[in-house]
Protein backbone atom coordinates (compact mmCIF):
# COMPACT_ATOMS: atom_id res chain seq x y z
CA UNK A 1 0.00 0.00 0.00
CA UNK A 2 1.24 3.47 -0.92
CA UNK A 3 0.32 5.42 2.19
CA UNK A 4 0.61 8.82 0.50
CA UNK A 5 -1.79 7.75 -2.25
CA UNK A 6 -4.12 6.30 0.36
CA UNK A 7 -4.05 9.60 2.27
CA UNK A 8 -4.77 11.59 -0.89
CA UNK A 9 -7.64 9.26 -1.72
CA UNK A 10 -9.20 9.53 1.74
CA UNK A 11 -8.92 13.33 1.76
CA UNK A 12 -10.43 13.54 -1.74
CA UNK A 13 -13.32 11.34 -0.63
CA UNK A 14 -14.00 13.51 2.41
CA UNK A 15 -13.75 16.73 0.39
CA UNK A 16 -16.05 15.36 -2.30
CA UNK A 17 -18.45 13.73 0.12
CA UNK A 18 -18.28 10.25 -1.41
CA UNK A 19 -16.00 7.59 -2.84
CA UNK A 20 -17.47 8.30 -6.29
CA UNK A 21 -16.50 11.97 -6.01
CA UNK A 22 -12.94 10.94 -5.11
CA UNK A 23 -12.80 8.64 -8.12
CA UNK A 24 -13.84 11.51 -10.39
CA UNK A 25 -11.47 14.00 -8.78
CA UNK A 26 -8.47 11.65 -8.96
CA UNK A 27 -9.50 10.10 -12.30
CA UNK A 28 -9.18 6.55 -10.99
CA UNK A 29 -11.71 3.67 -10.88
CA UNK A 30 -14.17 3.56 -7.99
CA UNK A 31 -12.99 0.08 -6.86
CA UNK A 32 -9.46 1.50 -6.52
CA UNK A 33 -10.74 4.27 -4.25
CA UNK A 34 -12.68 1.81 -2.11
CA UNK A 35 -9.68 -0.52 -1.86
CA UNK A 36 -7.28 2.26 -0.84
CA UNK A 37 -9.56 3.45 1.96
CA UNK A 38 -10.14 -0.11 3.16
CA UNK A 39 -6.39 -0.89 3.05
CA UNK A 40 -5.64 2.27 5.04
CA UNK A 41 -8.19 1.31 7.69
CA UNK A 42 -6.76 -2.21 7.85
CA UNK A 43 -3.20 -0.84 8.18
CA UNK A 44 -4.24 1.49 11.00
CA UNK A 45 -6.50 -1.05 12.64
CA UNK A 46 -9.21 1.59 13.00
CA UNK A 47 -12.39 2.57 11.19
CA UNK A 48 -11.96 6.02 9.64
CA UNK A 49 -15.26 6.55 7.81
CA UNK A 50 -18.86 5.43 8.06
CA UNK A 51 -20.45 4.84 4.67
CA UNK A 52 -24.10 5.92 4.50
CA UNK A 53 -26.43 5.87 1.52
CA UNK A 54 -25.84 9.59 0.94
CA UNK A 55 -22.32 10.48 2.07
CA UNK A 56 -19.24 9.58 4.05
CA UNK A 57 -19.03 10.46 7.72
CA UNK A 58 -15.74 10.57 9.60
CA UNK A 59 -15.38 8.67 12.84
CA UNK A 60 -13.58 10.31 15.77
CA UNK A 61 -10.37 8.55 14.75
CA UNK A 62 -10.96 9.49 11.13
CA UNK A 63 -11.40 13.19 11.96
CA UNK A 64 -8.04 13.32 13.75
CA UNK A 65 -6.34 11.30 11.00
CA UNK A 66 -7.61 13.52 8.16
CA UNK A 67 -6.33 16.64 9.92
CA UNK A 68 -2.87 15.08 10.19
CA UNK A 69 -3.05 13.71 6.63
CA UNK A 70 -3.78 17.16 5.21
CA UNK A 71 -0.75 18.56 7.03
CA UNK A 72 1.50 15.74 5.80
CA UNK A 73 0.29 16.11 2.20
CA UNK A 74 0.79 19.89 2.30
CA UNK A 75 4.34 19.46 3.62
CA UNK A 76 5.06 16.84 0.95
CA UNK A 77 3.77 19.16 -1.78
CA UNK A 78 5.93 21.98 -0.41
CA UNK A 79 9.00 19.73 -0.44
CA UNK A 80 8.28 18.64 -4.01
CA UNK A 81 7.91 22.24 -5.15
CA UNK A 82 11.22 23.17 -3.56
CA UNK A 83 12.98 20.16 -5.08
CA UNK A 84 11.57 20.90 -8.55
CA UNK A 85 13.02 24.40 -8.52
CA UNK A 86 9.76 26.29 -8.02
CA UNK A 87 11.51 28.62 -5.57
CA UNK A 88 14.39 29.29 -7.98
CA UNK A 89 12.36 30.28 -11.04
CA UNK A 90 8.67 30.85 -11.82
CA UNK A 91 7.34 27.44 -12.79
CA UNK A 92 4.44 25.14 -11.99
CA UNK A 93 0.66 25.52 -11.89
CA UNK A 94 -1.40 28.33 -10.35
CA UNK A 95 -5.05 27.99 -9.38
CA UNK A 96 -6.76 31.37 -9.66
CA UNK A 97 -10.40 32.28 -8.96
CA UNK A 98 -12.44 35.36 -9.87
CA UNK A 99 -16.10 36.39 -10.19
CA UNK A 100 -17.61 35.15 -13.45
CA UNK A 101 -18.31 38.34 -15.43
CA UNK A 102 -15.45 40.38 -14.00
CA UNK A 103 -13.02 37.52 -14.48
CA UNK A 104 -14.07 36.90 -18.06
CA UNK A 105 -13.87 40.56 -19.06
CA UNK A 106 -10.87 41.76 -17.07
CA UNK A 107 -8.85 38.93 -15.51
CA UNK A 108 -8.68 36.39 -18.33
CA UNK A 109 -7.07 38.80 -20.87
CA UNK A 110 -4.33 39.63 -18.35
CA UNK A 111 -3.77 35.92 -17.65
CA UNK A 112 -3.32 35.37 -21.39
CA UNK A 113 -0.50 37.94 -21.40
CA UNK A 114 1.01 36.42 -18.24
CA UNK A 115 1.18 32.99 -19.86
CA UNK A 116 3.01 34.46 -22.83
CA UNK A 117 5.53 36.11 -20.51
CA UNK A 118 6.06 33.03 -18.28
CA UNK A 119 6.09 29.89 -20.46
CA UNK A 120 6.98 27.58 -17.53
CA UNK A 121 3.84 28.50 -15.55
CA UNK A 122 0.35 27.14 -16.21
CA UNK A 123 -2.85 28.70 -14.87
CA UNK A 124 -6.20 27.18 -13.99
CA UNK A 125 -8.67 30.09 -13.90
CA UNK A 126 -11.90 29.15 -12.14
CA UNK A 127 -14.71 31.70 -12.54
CA UNK A 128 -17.34 31.55 -9.81
CA UNK A 129 -19.53 34.05 -8.00
CA UNK A 130 -19.31 31.93 -4.85
CA UNK A 131 -16.69 32.76 -2.22
CA UNK A 132 -14.22 29.88 -2.39
CA UNK A 133 -12.14 28.95 0.65
CA UNK A 134 -8.56 29.50 -0.52
CA UNK A 135 -6.88 27.18 1.96
CA UNK A 136 -9.36 24.32 1.76
CA UNK A 137 -9.51 24.42 -2.05
CA UNK A 138 -5.75 25.03 -2.49
CA UNK A 139 -6.37 28.27 -4.41
CA UNK A 140 -3.21 30.30 -5.04
CA UNK A 141 -4.82 33.68 -5.82
CA UNK A 142 -8.39 34.99 -5.70
CA UNK A 143 -9.81 38.21 -7.10
CA UNK A 144 -12.32 39.52 -4.54
CA UNK A 145 -14.77 42.39 -4.96
CA UNK A 146 -16.08 44.11 -1.81
CA UNK A 147 -14.96 44.62 1.75
CA UNK A 148 -12.78 41.82 3.07
CA UNK A 149 -13.34 40.21 6.46
CA UNK A 150 -10.46 40.11 8.90
CA UNK A 151 -8.41 37.00 8.19
CA UNK A 152 -4.87 35.68 7.94
CA UNK A 153 -4.96 36.07 4.15
CA UNK A 154 -2.72 38.58 2.38
CA UNK A 155 -4.60 41.16 0.29
CA UNK A 156 -3.35 43.64 -2.32
CA UNK A 157 -5.81 46.31 -3.35
CA UNK A 158 -5.86 47.03 -7.08
CA UNK A 159 -8.77 49.45 -7.44
CA UNK A 160 -12.49 49.95 -7.07
CA UNK A 161 -15.72 49.38 -8.91
CA UNK A 162 -19.00 51.17 -8.36
CA UNK A 163 -22.67 50.84 -9.15
CA UNK A 164 -23.93 52.91 -12.09
CA UNK A 165 -27.56 53.80 -12.77
CA UNK A 166 -28.04 54.37 -16.48
CA UNK A 167 -30.52 54.48 -19.34
CA UNK A 168 -30.49 54.77 -23.12
CA UNK A 169 -30.71 58.18 -24.84
CA UNK A 170 -34.00 57.01 -26.37
CA UNK A 171 -35.49 56.27 -22.94
CA UNK A 172 -34.29 59.62 -21.58
CA UNK A 173 -35.85 61.45 -24.51
CA UNK A 174 -39.17 59.69 -23.97
CA UNK A 175 -39.35 59.70 -20.17
CA UNK A 176 -36.96 62.37 -18.98
CA UNK A 177 -34.23 62.23 -16.35
CA UNK A 178 -34.94 61.29 -12.71
CA UNK A 179 -33.64 64.19 -10.63
CA UNK A 180 -33.56 62.25 -7.36
CA UNK A 181 -33.45 58.56 -6.45
CA UNK A 182 -37.04 58.77 -5.18
CA UNK A 183 -38.13 59.79 -8.70
CA UNK A 184 -37.26 56.26 -9.89
CA UNK A 185 -40.66 55.21 -8.56
CA UNK A 186 -42.19 57.00 -11.57
CA UNK A 187 -39.87 55.31 -14.08
CA UNK A 188 -39.64 51.93 -15.74
CA UNK A 189 -36.70 50.04 -14.25
CA UNK A 190 -34.84 46.84 -15.05
CA UNK A 191 -34.12 44.46 -12.17
CA UNK A 192 -31.21 42.04 -12.01
CA UNK A 193 -32.97 39.11 -10.35
CA UNK A 194 -33.88 35.49 -10.83
CA UNK A 195 -36.17 33.39 -8.66
CA UNK A 196 -35.54 35.75 -5.76
CA UNK A 197 -36.56 39.41 -5.90
CA UNK A 198 -33.97 42.16 -5.44
CA UNK A 199 -35.79 45.47 -5.76
CA UNK A 200 -34.01 47.72 -3.29
CA UNK A 201 -31.44 50.07 -4.83
CA UNK A 202 -29.11 51.85 -2.36
CA UNK A 203 -28.20 55.53 -2.71
CA UNK A 204 -26.65 58.18 -0.50
CA UNK A 205 -28.06 61.54 0.55
CA UNK A 206 -25.17 63.45 2.12
CA UNK A 207 -23.89 61.04 4.77
CA UNK A 208 -27.17 59.15 5.03
CA UNK A 209 -27.95 55.94 3.21
CA UNK A 210 -31.19 55.70 1.28
CA UNK A 211 -32.95 52.58 0.00
CA UNK A 212 -35.25 53.08 -2.99
CA UNK A 213 -37.77 50.44 -3.93
CA UNK A 214 -38.09 50.11 -7.70
CA UNK A 215 -41.00 48.78 -9.72
CA UNK A 216 -39.33 46.89 -12.58
CA UNK A 217 -40.95 46.70 -15.96
CA UNK A 218 -38.45 43.97 -16.85
CA UNK A 219 -36.41 41.53 -14.75
CA UNK A 220 -33.65 39.17 -15.87
CA UNK A 221 -30.99 37.09 -14.13
CA UNK A 222 -27.88 37.97 -16.17
CA UNK A 223 -25.88 41.19 -16.39
CA UNK A 224 -25.79 40.93 -20.19
CA UNK A 225 -29.58 40.76 -20.18
CA UNK A 226 -29.84 43.87 -18.04
CA UNK A 227 -27.46 45.74 -20.35
CA UNK A 228 -29.40 44.59 -23.41
CA UNK A 229 -32.71 45.73 -21.95
CA UNK A 230 -31.33 49.11 -21.00
CA UNK A 231 -29.73 49.67 -24.43
CA UNK A 232 -33.06 48.71 -26.03
CA UNK A 233 -34.79 51.49 -24.08
CA UNK A 234 -36.84 49.20 -21.85
CA UNK A 235 -35.98 51.13 -18.72
CA UNK A 236 -33.39 52.37 -16.24
CA UNK A 237 -30.79 49.81 -15.15
CA UNK A 238 -28.36 49.52 -12.26
CA UNK A 239 -25.06 47.96 -13.33
CA UNK A 240 -21.54 47.57 -12.05
CA UNK A 241 -19.15 49.98 -13.74
CA UNK A 242 -17.25 47.25 -15.61
CA UNK A 243 -20.56 45.87 -16.94
CA UNK A 244 -21.75 49.26 -18.23
CA UNK A 245 -18.52 50.85 -19.45
CA UNK A 246 -18.53 49.68 -23.07
CA UNK A 247 -22.13 50.78 -23.62
CA UNK A 248 -21.41 54.13 -21.97
CA UNK A 249 -18.35 54.65 -24.20
CA UNK A 250 -20.46 53.75 -27.25
CA UNK A 251 -23.14 56.27 -26.23
CA UNK A 252 -25.87 53.65 -26.00
CA UNK A 253 -26.18 54.15 -22.24
CA UNK A 254 -25.99 57.38 -20.22
CA UNK A 255 -25.11 57.48 -16.48
CA UNK A 256 -27.76 58.99 -14.19
CA UNK A 257 -27.72 60.14 -10.54
CA UNK A 258 -23.96 59.81 -10.57
CA UNK A 259 -23.42 61.78 -7.35
CA UNK A 260 -25.91 59.71 -5.38
CA UNK A 261 -24.49 56.21 -5.78
CA UNK A 262 -23.26 54.12 -2.83
CA UNK A 263 -19.54 54.03 -1.98
CA UNK A 264 -17.24 52.23 -4.38
CA UNK A 265 -16.32 48.61 -3.66
CA UNK A 266 -12.65 47.68 -3.41
CA UNK A 267 -11.07 45.02 -5.59
CA UNK A 268 -8.27 42.91 -4.09
CA UNK A 269 -5.92 40.14 -5.08
CA UNK A 270 -5.95 37.74 -2.13
CA UNK A 271 -3.68 34.82 -1.28
CA UNK A 272 -2.59 32.77 1.70
CA UNK A 273 0.47 33.79 3.67
CA UNK A 274 3.65 31.80 2.92
CA UNK A 275 6.86 31.53 4.87
CA UNK A 276 8.60 31.28 1.52
CA UNK A 277 6.49 32.62 -1.35
CA UNK A 278 6.75 30.57 -4.56
CA UNK A 279 8.20 32.60 -7.40
CA UNK A 280 5.28 31.67 -9.66
CA UNK A 281 2.91 33.36 -7.17
CA UNK A 282 5.11 36.43 -6.77
CA UNK A 283 5.48 36.73 -10.55
CA UNK A 284 1.72 36.43 -11.03
CA UNK A 285 0.87 39.07 -8.41
CA UNK A 286 3.51 41.49 -9.70
CA UNK A 287 2.33 40.99 -13.28
CA UNK A 288 -1.43 41.10 -12.75
CA UNK A 289 -1.76 43.79 -10.06
CA UNK A 290 -0.58 46.84 -12.05
CA UNK A 291 -2.42 45.75 -15.20
CA UNK A 292 -5.68 45.15 -13.35
CA UNK A 293 -5.21 48.50 -11.60
CA UNK A 294 -4.84 50.22 -14.97
CA UNK A 295 -8.00 48.56 -16.27
CA UNK A 296 -10.01 49.62 -13.21
CA UNK A 297 -8.72 53.19 -13.42
CA UNK A 298 -9.67 53.32 -17.12
CA UNK A 299 -13.16 51.98 -16.34
CA UNK A 300 -13.61 54.62 -13.65
CA UNK A 301 -12.52 57.41 -16.02
CA UNK A 302 -14.70 56.17 -18.87
CA UNK A 303 -17.82 55.75 -16.75
CA UNK A 304 -17.30 59.17 -15.16
CA UNK A 305 -16.37 60.99 -18.33
CA UNK A 306 -18.88 59.86 -20.98
CA UNK A 307 -22.33 61.32 -21.45
CA UNK A 308 -23.37 61.79 -17.82
CA UNK A 309 -26.60 63.67 -17.29
CA UNK A 310 -27.23 66.35 -14.74
CA UNK A 311 -24.22 66.20 -12.43
CA UNK A 312 -20.45 66.03 -12.18
CA UNK A 313 -18.29 63.27 -10.84
CA UNK A 314 -15.07 63.93 -8.92
CA UNK A 315 -11.96 62.20 -10.20
CA UNK A 316 -10.99 59.04 -8.33
CA UNK A 317 -8.84 59.46 -5.25
CA UNK A 318 -5.35 58.16 -6.07
CA UNK A 319 -5.17 56.52 -2.63
CA UNK A 320 -8.09 54.31 -3.59
CA UNK A 321 -5.78 52.41 -5.92
CA UNK A 322 -2.93 51.80 -3.51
Amino acid sequence: MDRFEAMRTLVAAIDGGSLSAAARALNIPLPTVSRRVADLEAFLGSQLVVRTSRKLLLTEAGTAYVISARRVLDELAEAERAASGEYRAPRGELLVTAPIAFGSLNVAPIVHDFLAAYPDVTVRLVLSDNVIDLVESHVDVAVRIGRLPDSSLVARRVGDIRWVVCASPDYIQRRGVPKTPAALADHDCIAFEGLQRYREWPFVDGNAEQQVTINPRFSINTADGVVGGAVAGVGIARLLSYQAVESIKAGTLVPLLVDRGPPAMPVHLVHAAHQQQPLKLRAFIDFVAPRLQQRLQAISRDVSGFGKVGSTVPSPDADAFS
